[in-house]
Parts: C-alpha cells; structure tokens; sequence
C-alpha cells in the first residue's frame, strides 16, 4: 500500500491575529493602569485643623508647597514667576478661578505668603487653604 501524500503549494490566504489582538490588549491595560497612576499629584503632610471643609469644586487649581520649598501647580512644578503667568491664563479663561493652596506643615511660611501674593495681584478672589481634620480626642 502506499500513502497518499498531498503537498498543498497553494498559499495561505489568511492571517493570524490572536498575537496581534493579545498585544494590543496588554498595551491597553497598561495604558489604563499608568493613566490612572498619575493622576495622584504631589504628597504633603497639611496641617491639622478642627474646622476642615472639602474645598473641591470644577476647574480648581491646586498650588502645592512641599517642605522643602518646591512649589507645584496641579502637580507640574513651577517657579514663582511660571505660578503668576499661568494663573493669569487660567484667570482669564475663568474670572471665578478657584485656588486651593496645599502648603506642607513644615514648609516655609515665605512661601506660602508668596502664592498670596500672587492671588492677590491676579484678584484670584476664591483661595482656600488645604488642611487635615483634627481627630477628637
């Protein structure tokens, strides 16, 4: 008996995308996972009030001053005079631009009295100051 062996020489017309699919999965889920990462800004330790109230609302800009002096605005960091002429195009984009000044306790009380300052001459009227609620005792 012999075998019959066929030799198919006719091309393969159709591709294979699972490997494709599984990538392009992987990058999604990746993408999701760091898009979702950096979103958390910069770390301070507030001070400690009694009356803590939430301050977030649309369209809020968020100044940080961390212990060392740095200071962020919505987690970029900036020197003082990139803090002035951005707040002056957010200003002007948003006349009730609200700002929530987020200062370390153990930063500098300067620096904080800079970013006032700043508010002040940019009539940014809506200005909060970011602290932890006291623990009752």
């Amino acid at each position: 008996m012999s075998a019959d062996i066929k030799e198919d020489n006719q091309p393969f017309d159709e591709i294979n995308v699972t490997p494709m699919l599984d990538l392009a999965y992987v990058l999604l889920v990746v993408f999701i996972i760091l898009t979702t990462a950096s979103v958390q800004g910069v770390k301070v330790q507030a001070p400690i009030t009694e009356a803590a109230n939430n301050l977030a609302r649309p369209q809020t800009r968020a100044i940080t001053i961390t212990a060392d002096g740095a200071m962020f605005l919505d987690a970029y960091p900036v020197t003082l005079e990139q803090l002035s002429t951005t707040l002056a195009q957010y200003k002007s984009a948003n006349p009730a631009l609200p700002v929530v000044l987020k200062a370390d306790a153990a930063a500098q009380y300067e620096g904080v009295m800079q970013v006032l300052e700043v508010a002040k001459k940019l009539d940014i009227t809506e200005i909060g100051l970011v602290t932890k609620r006291a623990t009752p005792q």
